[in-house]
């Protein structure tokens, strides 16, 4: 087991995503707001709101070649923080999660969700594009979002939510990051939601080494 006192760097590296916060000494955004509603009927609920101005700052911003993710709108590790940790036997069960997440949300008195495959596939390309890049967000490197990549896998939602994490070992860990991050635990509690996608990428040679993605969605 790891160290029950982490340093400050390591715990907020072993939470949930902090894609508003410009750095690693600051968590989420001030009102911590978890849904980003456009002008029509689908919703997209994010965990922690980018604070990023997508069709402009890009715009503005000299990136690296196809890196087309917003300045401010994600993080990278500092070298060598998570390097002391044991992930030889980090892997995904899809149906454990399933099943954290549902004893969770019966807890508070709401329906259960069902793994769909879409979502799935969505969330795992998401995970593999952080991977690729060795950083947090919900923004993709060709600058897309949640609702994006929701619809690119071919589910046509009405709502669709997401959370992600870094760093973590364990299932249980990054569950547990989920449900004290204010904006990713209003995501598992989502009344509305159906169908949950997850994904576990890992890159052994990157500082954040594991990459976990999880996807909520209601169709049309």
């Amino acid at each position: 087991m790891y160290r029950v006192v982490l340093p400050v760097v390591m715990a907020l590296l072993l939470s949930a995503c902090s894609v508003a916060s410009s750095s690693l000494s600051s968590g989420y955004a001030n009102n911590d707001t978890a849904s980003i509603v456009p002008k029509r009927k689908p919703t997209i609920a994010l965990g922690g709101e980018p604070t990023a101005d997508r069709s402009g700052a890009a715009a503005k911003t000299q990136v690296a070649a196809l890196d087309q993710a917003p300045k401010g709108s994600y993080e990278k590790a500092p070298s060598g923080a998570l390097a002391d940790r044991d992930y030889t036997q980090t892997k995904l069960d899809a149906e454990r999660a399933r099943d954290l997440i549902n004893a969770y949300r019966k807890e508070k008195g709401l329906k259960p969700v069902k793994l769909n495959s879409e979502l799935s596939n969505a969330a795992k390309g998401h995970s593999k594009d952080l991977a690729k890049w060795d950083r947090i967000s919900h923004y993709g490197s060709d600058g897309s979002n949640p609702w994006d990549r929701v619809k690119r896998s071919g589910f046509n939602a009405r709502l669709a939510a997401e959370n992600v994490g870094t760093g973590q070992v364990t299932i249980d860990e990054v569950f547990k990051g989920w449900q004290e991050s204010p904006g990713h635990n209003k995501n598992l509690l989502l009344p509305d939601a159906e169908y949950i996608g997850i994904a576990l990428v890992q890159e052994p040679k990157s500082e954040f080494k594991t990459f976990w993605t999880l996807v909520l969605g209601t169709p049309m």
